[in-house]
């Protein structure tokens, strides 16, 4: 036999577990602002830009073909700035502790579509180190593009600076705890659903005939004290006043 559910049940079942799903939603941003904030180490990024482009020729014309080509060997370049050839140069010229592969984790390079500028992002916990990574690196590549390629068409565009407040980039606080909010709320209205699909007791006379399908014949209420209480000082009221009536006749007729 197929259960179908309808709307009004599932806004019961959410009424009834809404303290609970409002709990674990609030715990999530809680927790989420804590470990944010307390243990997750800050990051700060940096950039550097350098343009390709030929030199320019005695009539100072460059035509189109030069200006594709520096595009197309800009695809060369990301994958040698990357590279273990230069990054160990980067390693022992700020003194790194840490492998070329380490530190080209640390790096990203990308060009906009059709663009000859290429941005060097230098990633890292201190922001200092991030602005001499960024600018280290495209020094070091700028000077030893020549002997790889026996080419001479990289400038500096802009370096890397440290700013008077750095700001990390990474952890975003606020998207962290909106996405813990999102999550609880998730997680507070899925356990509600599953406490109420395994709770198999029966608490009405419709959960009788769905579950036992057993007509209902009659229903026994509960009586407590409160319910019985104004009852028996009634019954006590009229019981003496019944006792003063007869004892005031029989006082009479003596």
């Amino acid at each position: 036999m197929e259960e179908t559910i309808s709307l009004k049940e599932i806004f019961e079942v959410l009424k009834k577990r809404l303290v609970m799903i409002i709990t674990l939603t609030l715990c999530a941003a809680l927790v989420s602002g804590l470990v944010t904030h307390f243990l997750i180490t800050p990051t700060y990024q940096s950039s550097s830009q350098f343009i390709v482009n030929q030199k320019s020729s005695e009539d100072n014309n460059v035509s189109v073909n030069d200006i594709r080509s520096n595009v197309e060997i800009i695809n060369t370049y990301n994958v040698i700035i990357k590279s273990s050839r230069i990054l160990d140069q980067v390693v022992d010229e700020l003194d790194l502790t840490i492998s070329s592969g380490t530190l080209s984790n640390k790096l990203s390079v990308a060009n906009a579509q059709n663009s000859q500028v290429v941005t060097v992002t230098a990633t890292d916990p201190d922001p200092e180190m991030a602005v001499a990574i960024a600018n280290t690196t495209v020094e070091i590549f700028q000077n030893d593009i020549d002997n790889l390629m026996n080419v001479d068409n990289v400038s500096v565009l802009s370096e890397a600076v440290l700013p008077a407040d750095p700001q990390p980039v990474s952890p975003n606080l606020t998207l962290n705890m909106a996405i813990a909010l999102v999550l609880g709320g998730m997680v507070g209205v899925g356990l509600a659903f599953l406490l109420e699909y395994i709770d198999n007791t029966i608490k009405t006379e419709a959960d009788i005939e769905t579950k036992l399908e057993l007509p209902v014949i009659g229903v026994i209420s509960h009586v407590g004290e409160k319910d019985i209480a104004p009852t028996n000082i009634v019954q006590t009221k009229h019981s003496r006043r019944e006792r003063g009536g007869f004892n005031g006749e029989a006082k009479k007729t003596s």
